[in-house]
């Protein structure tokens, strides 16, 4: 193997390290913020989540791959991880722009309103729920909300992700 091949081996895991240690980062911030910071999320808020959830895991068993010579099937998960964060990210603007008054946001989290329940127990309980409006940021820094970081954090994650699948595919075709 030599020298460039092995420091392209190096870069494509060191960028899929580095998505892998921002989305988790990013997810641990964002549960930091729910659970000790107290801001509630709305439901797209909730929605953003999945990408990390499904891409943390996704992250992991590539470089696993990658580390175990398994570059084409590691690429695959690259590619699929960067489309996810890809599409995070344009589910962040939609979020932001509601946020921004730049169009209207859901329906379903338009309102600052207690549920409303029929009938006993549970259902009882459920009515003093509130569900956070998804069109009013709760936090911001630097001008942007959490769905505004959001964005930024899943283009540089897909950013990193599909660069790690390019530098792995060529890497991949040179040892062919």
């Amino acid at each position: 193997m030599s020298f460039h091949e092995t420091a392209d081996r190096d870069s494509a895991y060191q960028l899929g390290s580095a998505a892998l240690f921002l989305a988790t980062a990013s997810i641990l911030a964002a549960l930091g913020f729910e659970y000790i910071g107290g801001y509630r999320p709305c439901p797209l808020c909730l929605m953003q989540r999945y990408a990390y959830y499904a891409s943390i895991p996704a992250l992991f068993v590539a470089l696993t791959l990658f580390s175990g010579g398994r570059k084409g099937w590691a690429s695959v998960l690259f590619i699929a991880v960067a489309i996810a964060f890809l599409a995070n990210a344009g589910l962040g603007v939609y979020h932001a722009g509601a946020e921004w008054k730049l169009w209207d946001g859901p329906s379903a989290c338009a309102a600052d309103q207690p549920l409303t329940a029929t009938a006993g127990g549970l259902l009882k309980d459920l009515e003093t729920i509130r569900v956070p409006r998804c069109d009013e940021a709760s936090w911001r820094m630097f001008g942007l909300s959490f769905a505004g970081w959001s964005v930024v954090a899943s283009l540089l994650a897909s950013a990193l992700a599909a660069r790690a699948a390019l530098i792995s595919i060529q890497n991949r075709r040179r040892s062919l």
